[in-house]
């Protein structure tokens, strides 16, 4: 069986004076794609965001590989082996792509190999090695994205919502890029809206509302019931390509 790398338990944030997270329990399996599905405002980027430290949980646990990672800082969560691609990207445009992906490096060095394998899974990297970051279009900045995430060994990849205004065709190219991690063993907990690459991709699911998880189960089960779907998301999966 797999193992559980990420475990979150009880966990509530609060920001300013609003409570947005309200006891999450969410389990993601070693090895696997889970996706973390709800309507707009459920919970789900906040739930990324204090899994990254970049919010703080006041109260739950959260657990990486066994260890207690709820109080501690964004930078010492990332050298845990925890990578974050926030909705915005948060591309330095100035900067020109080889530099974006510097930044990501722990040593300030690229491991060639490592480098080959983010450029085949988005050659249009390697084409625009040189370019400054700005210049690309939106689906050239979330490869870049991701390249940067997983340019270094990761054990755990926080994405959110990587397909948002991107047209069908480079959708389809993400899809086949998360593939390929998956296929590299990369666990990764993906937030997205485009159910289309939620059915194509995820192996489990948990679904939020309100601040709290009201439903984990297997990916493929959620899609083959409309039902389920309409109970828990309001919506059909078919419906939304």
């Amino acid at each position: 069986m797999p193992e559980v790398l990420l475990q979150l338990d009880g966990v509530h944030t609060h920001i300013g004076r609003y409570h947005i997270l309200h006891g999450v329990d969410l389990t993601v399996q070693e090895g696997g794609l889970t996706m973390l599905l709800g309507r707009n405002g459920a919970g789900k980027t906040t739930t990324l965001r204090t899994i990254m430290g970049l919010w703080r949980a006041s109260a739950g646990r959260i657990r990486f590989d066994g260890a207690d990672i709820t109080q501690m800082a964004t930078p010492d969560i990332a050298r845990l082996g925890i990578a974050y691609v926030p909705e915005t990207m948060a591309i330095f445009s100035q900067l020109t792509v080889r530099e974006n992906l510097l930044l990501a490096t722990h040593t300030g060095r690229f491991d060639a190999a490592r480098l080959e394998q983010v450029f085949a899974l988005f050659p249009v990297l390697k084409q625009k090695f040189h370019d400054a970051a700005g210049g690309l279009s939106g689906g050239q900045k979330q490869m870049l994205a991701i390249g940067r995430a997983m340019v270094e060994q990761r054990r755990l990849m926080l994405v959110d919502e990587p397909t948002k205004g991107l047209a069908p065709a480079v959708i389809e190219h993400l899809i086949g890029g998360f593939r390929e991690l998956k296929a590299m063993r990369t666990t990764i907990l993906l937030v997205e809206q485009n159910f289309h690459m939620a059915r194509s991709l995820g192996d489990e699911v948990a679904v939020m509302d309100n601040g709290v998880v009201v439903h984990t189960g297997g990916m493929a089960a959620l899609a083959d019931d409309e039902a389920l779907q309409g109970r828990l998301l309001g919506l059909s999966l078919a419906s939304h390509q």
